[in-house]
């Protein structure tokens, strides 16, 4: 991708470049997560946060018009071992409520990727002083921060209490 990073704004579009397509991968996957999950509450969470990927996945693109930076051609290779985990995972012979509660548990993984990766880029932008590219990096940042919290609430005061 780069031939040698040299500069906080070539970090800084290569964290972009690795957040777009993470978001691609996962916009992917999470259909078939939503289609794994038996509980309605899951499967509800799983297709919201695929409405919201898609809304930062434009996002992403409204970075890359407005710094003149093609975000496309890189491969999230961490997003893609999440993703083929959660694969393996969906795979295995579980019931219905230790599934979800894996479900969880891996998606939960993928949110804790994106927060690191949004809270970078988000800090890269404000002190790079692309103040809007780093308000819409703390929007997704506060959205991927809320499905986090979620997914903890339903596991923690729900599923895995099913799934003992």
């Amino acid at each position: 991708m780069f031939d040698k990073l040299e500069t906080l704004d070539d970090l800084f579009e290569m964290q972009l470049k690795d957040l777009y397509s993470a978001e691609k991968q996962l916009v992917k996957a999470l259909p078939l997560m939503a289609e794994t999950a038996k509980d309605g509450r899951l499967r509800r969470g799983f297709e919201k946060h695929l409405r919201e990927t898609e809304n930062q996945v434009a996002r992403l693109e409204k970075i890359g018009k407005a710094l003149d930076l093609d975000l496309s051609g890189h491969t999230c290779k961490a997003m893609e071992g999440l993703i083929a985990e959660g694969q393996e995972t969906m795979s295995e012979n579980a019931t219905e409520e230790v599934m979800d509660a894996a479900l969880i548990a891996a998606a939960q993984r993928i949110e804790h990727y994106e927060i690191s990766g949004y809270g970078t880029a988000a800090h890269f932008a404000q002190r790079l002083g692309h103040t809007d590219a780093a308000e819409l990096l703390q929007q997704t940042l506060d959205e991927e921060q809320l499905t986090d919290t979620k997914l903890n609430d339903l596991a923690k005061n729900y599923l895995n209490a099913k799934a003992e």
